[in-house]
């Protein structure tokens, strides 16, 4: 069943009468403009007066029936109703920002436990290898050393810390799981 107030009268004690469509014609394209000049958009400022029209017809007998008293009411409720909106908005995205930047410290920490479990699987399969290999692969993939340094640092030729990290590579890809080379190739460039 359809609502119709367009045969509505609003009576006061002064016998002044006005139907809701009368106030609705007079005032409803006003309060829109009104609205939409603080929310800054048609259809929720559509919105919000359609619902202030509600609202003064269900609470009329608490607003004076002359036209000052309705006119201010409406202006009164439409700019209430359209600040809270506003409001709305402005908590509503200062949680969405807050749940990004949530995202974006997740993100961070899961990134650094991968990593650190990348790191602890790295260590372990390091610690497998021969002395001579173990002592380079350290110095080249953890600590990021060049070959040039390893050899100024160890006291032997640049050749022997490249054929030493090639075989620690080959002996590490066969100690370390193939899902762990993946990551390891990711967290630390060989």
């Amino acid at each position: 069943m359809k609502m119709s107030y367009k045969n509505t009268t609003y009576k006061s004690s002064f016998e002044n009468q006005f139907t809701l469509e009368e106030l609705f014609q007079e005032f409803y394209k006003k309060l829109v403009y009104f609205s939409f000049q603080l929310v800054k958009d048609q259809e929720n400022a559509e919105d919000i007066v359609q619902e202030v029209f509600i609202k003064f017809w269900d609470n009329r007998q608490d607003v004076p029936a002359s036209k000052p008293a309705i006119q201010n009411y409406l202006y009164k409720a439409v700019k209430n109703a359209s600040m809270n909106l506003i409001r709305h908005y402005k908590v509503r995205d200062k949680y969405i920002d807050q749940v990004e930047n949530n995202s974006v410290e997740d993100s961070t920490v899961i990134d650094a436990m991968i990593y650190a479990e990348v790191l602890a699987e790295l260590h372990a399969a390091i610690e497998t290898l021969p002395e001579a290999c173990q002592q380079i692969s350290r110095l080249g993939y953890l600590e990021g050393k060049s070959n040039k340094e390893i050899a100024q640092q160890l006291d032997i030729s640049v050749n022997t810390v490249k054929t030493q990290k090639q075989r620690g590579l080959q002996l590490l890809r066969m100690r370390i799981r193939p899902e762990m080379l993946y990551l390891i190739a990711l967290c630390f460039p060989i």
